[in-house]
């Protein structure tokens, strides 16, 4: 293998749980419990319930659990199916630096690996803590998005290390799982452009599936390519040389320092939407006749460049709309996945606030990215009177944390319609004392096998 796989194989080989920071072990369980509320909530979206639906064709006696459902699948079908749960409202957590992206898209593929491997609950927590290091270093590493390649690029390789790790690969096989995880699976940053399809929720999911099948692929005694990074042809040649910010002995950190979120939007406009949510008692919505959104380069690239975003017709590009998110959070004064149904996709208040929006990149803003995620909302109204409001670090942002009892909460809210309160709660206390499981499958019996357990 080349020296930059061997530094990300024998890194993951040397993270223990009894070395971890207290901090990440926190947050190992917040995330992992935050992730799990997400699957409750998007239980019944018509993708979740197709990714479901082809695991049937893959069911077998000893594979991985489909959460929600009590179906055993193979356990890279099992990742991409928990993995669309995860993801597809987005409402899961993010990191950005250079790049960024959703880094709980792993732990689907931590949780499939866990039930062929190794099940303890320490284990469990070490994988994650991996996962996480390997997907937020890649973000710090190099930007891959301006360079055409999409977040899967690093996720892939981070569920592969996870999922190798969980499976007890030697050094040699652990290198064959990264190579044959990124050599065949270069995901295209084209996803997140113009109109955007339902793909956008489910790429993630794909490369956690792809990652753990890397990992089985290896176990049985495949090969990959050998120089995956610095050989010819590939990353590097792809990318252009850059080191993985790893530091050799150094326990996994990065992870809590990801934002969670508290809105089912793209991260760039959370602090969009507090903004408007926070200016709504000053502003009579009916007699809005402008509206000025100020905020950063990476906020108007993806939620305002295109004229998808004024006129979305799918919720996937809603929700990556800042003149959507900012008219519907104004219209409705809360912002939840019912924010993107075809109704109100349709709603035609909303298509008059959205043609009064205008959008700016403001270059103060951008001295503050990726410190800080900013945004300034001004509405000027019919009487002439101007309101404005700016959030810095919207609520969950690594310098404006989430407790751990407003995850918990955030839990709650999501279980409705999935499950009872009593069943939420008996997540949290498994979650709570996850270190202290001798087999994790107790974790993904306690989200429940269907709905209203």
């Amino acid at each position: 293998m080349d020296a930059s796989t061997a530094k990300l194989v024998d890194y993951a080989l040397a993270v223990r749980y009894d070395a971890l920071p207290a901090a990440t072990i926190a947050a190992c369980k917040t995330r992992l419990l935050d992730s799990l509320g997400c699957v409750a909530a998007a239980y019944d979206h018509p993708l979740s319930i197709a990714a479901r639906d082809l695991c049937v064709r893959y069911r077998v006696d000893a594979g991985a659990t489909v959460l929600g459902s009590g179906l055993i699948a193979v356990a890279e079908m099992a990742a991409f199916a928990n993995g669309v749960m995860v993801r597809v409202l987005d409402l899961s957590d993010m990191y950005r630096t250079k790049s960024g992206g959703h880094p709980s898209d792993t732990i689907s593929a931590v949780l499939a690996a866990a039930e062929l491997g190794a099940r303890d609950g320490r284990s469990l927590i070490s994988a994650i803590a991996l996962a996480y290091e390997i997907y937020c270093s890649g973000c710090d590493a190099i930007d891959f998005n301006t360079k055409g390649w999409d977040q899967p690029v690093y996720g892939v390789v981070a569920a592969a290390l996870a999922a190798g790790k969980l499976l007890g690969l030697d050094r040699e096989r652990l290198g064959h799982a990264v190579a044959l995880a990124l050599v065949p699976n270069m995901a295209m940053y084209q996803t997140r452009q113009g109109e955007l399809s339902g793909w956008k929720g489910c790429a993630g999911a794909n490369a956690s599936r792809n990652g753990v099948f890397a990992a089985v692929l290896a176990q049985a005694g495949f090969t990959g390519p050998e120089a995956p990074i610095e050989g010819r042809h590939g990353l590097w040649d792809v990318l252009g040389r850059f080191e993985w910010p790893l530091v050799p002995g150094e326990m996994p950190h990065r992870i809590a320092h990801t934002h969670i979120k508290c809105f089912p939007v793209c991260y760039h406009g959370q602090s969009a939407v507090w903004a408007a949510l926070g200016m709504r008692d000053r502003v009579p919505v009916e007699r809005i006749e402008e509206i000025r959104i100020d905020t950063h380069h990476t906020a108007f690239g993806l939620m305002a460049s295109s004229p998808s975003r004024w006129a979305p017709a799918s919720a996937e590009t809603a929700d990556h709309s800042l003149p959507y998110v900012v008219a519907r959070a104004l219209l409705d004064g809360k912002m939840d996945e019912r924010s993107f149904g075809a109704e109100q996709l349709r709603d035609p208040r909303a298509a008059a606030l959205m043609a009064r929006t205008k959008v700016y990149e403001d270059e103060a803003m951008n001295a503050q990215v990726p410190a800080a995620s900013p945004c300034r909302i001004s509405v000027r109204t019919s009487d002439g009177t101007r309101v404005d409001n700016e959030v810095t670090y919207p609520k969950g942002h690594d310098r404006n944390p989430l407790a751990l009892a407003e995850v918990e909460t955030k839990v709650g809210v999501l279980f409705d319609g999935y499950g009872t309160p009593k069943q939420a709660q008996r997540l949290i206390e498994t979650v709570r004392g996850l270190d202290g499981l001798d087999d994790v499958r107790r974790v993904l019996v306690d989200v429940g096998v269907g709905p209203r357990q």
